[in-house]
């Protein structure tokens, strides 16, 4: 079997229904402590695997380093999506989320020191991290600094990692190619917002979509979606009777919760990372079955609170 591909937006690049979020290679203290070798066979895994998009940023440690490490001499088999915004030095006082400039210095500082780390002459993918204001993003003329390079050749794509509030506003402003966007099971409030994404033509890469484990027994709800109070995300499942529908399909929690987000219509791929081999085959596994049944995921919906 194989990964299936949708479209990215009007990129004319089609993207698999998975992708790998860099994020877990970012090192201690903030993510696991892992080997440098054995990150790059992990990396090496998500291509042999048949993930052909890798998401990472210069807020994930080094996790660029090693991508253009590692996979330097197969640039060309995969997309590859990065951030701007981050600050070249984190303070080292604070931990994330960091605070993000989003002027045209650092923006182009940012983005000319992820392309030397990345081993890549270019980026495929820029994103605005962080979700910033329209008015932040005219005050300091990010979109147009973006343009900048993407014109000078050093990027491809300009995106926006975008939530609510402002995300309604990202749209309106038709100056991106994708989004990134949360969405899961238990964070069904940006779900709208995705197939507005989609209907105007963009790229949609979904963050979160494996509820960061939440659902599952191995994490018991102690790590919840992002932008979501602490326990709702677990009340909302509790009460659905959701668990009883999984147990009359015969699926296991985190099969259904992927497929889940991989059924949104309007998904180009989701974001999940690990660092973890045997969660990556699992991953992969699970994606290959793609979307759930259509009469599971519309009973799903239906219990599931949004």
């Amino acid at each position: 079997m194989a990964i299936m591909t949708r479209p990215l937006g009007q990129t004319q690049t089609d993207v698999t229904i998975l992708g790998y979020g860099a994020m877990e290679l970012r090192g201690a203290p903030r993510g696991p402590e892992t080997a440098d070798e054995d990150a790059g066979r992990l990396l090496n895994a998500v291509l042999d695997g048949g993930i052909n998009l890798i998401d990472t940023s210069p807020d994930y440690g080094h996790s660029e380093e090693l991508i253009g490490r590692y996979l330097g001499h197969r640039r060309d088999e995969f997309f590859l999506a990065s951030k701007c915004g981050c600050l070249l030095e984190p303070p080292a006082d604070a931990g994330p989320p960091y605070p993000h400039d989003y002027s045209p210095g650092n923006v182009r500082e940012v983005v000319e020191r992820s392309l030397r780390r990345l081993r890549t002459d270019h980026l495929d993918l820029v994103q605005v991290h962080m979700s910033p204001s329209r008015a932040t993003l005219e005050e300091n003329h990010t979109v147009e600094t973006l343009q900048g390079l993407r014109d000078e050749g050093k990027v491809r794509f300009i995106g926006m990692s975008g939530i609510l509030p402002n995300l309604p506003d990202h749209l309106a402003m038709n100056v991106f190619d994708a989004f990134q966007i949360p969405y899961s099971a238990v964070q069904r409030d940006h779900e709208d917002l995705i197939t507005e994404a989609a209907d105007q033509g963009t790229g949609t890469l979904i963050r979160g979509g494996a509820a960061r484990g939440a659902a599952s027994e191995e994490k018991n709800w102690r790590i919840g979606p992002l932008t979501q109070e602490p326990g709702l995300g677990q009340r909302n499942w509790e009460t659905s009777g959701i668990e009883d529908l999984l147990a009359d399909a015969g699926m296991s929690t985190m099969e259904f919760v992927l497929r889940f987000t991989l059924s949104h219509p309007g998904l180009s791929t989701t974001i999940v990372g690990t660092a973890n081999p045997a969660h990556l085959a699992t991953n992969i596994a699970t994606a290959e079955k793609g979307p759930l049944p259509a009469d599971l995921y519309e009973e799903a919906k239906k219990r599931l609170p949004r």
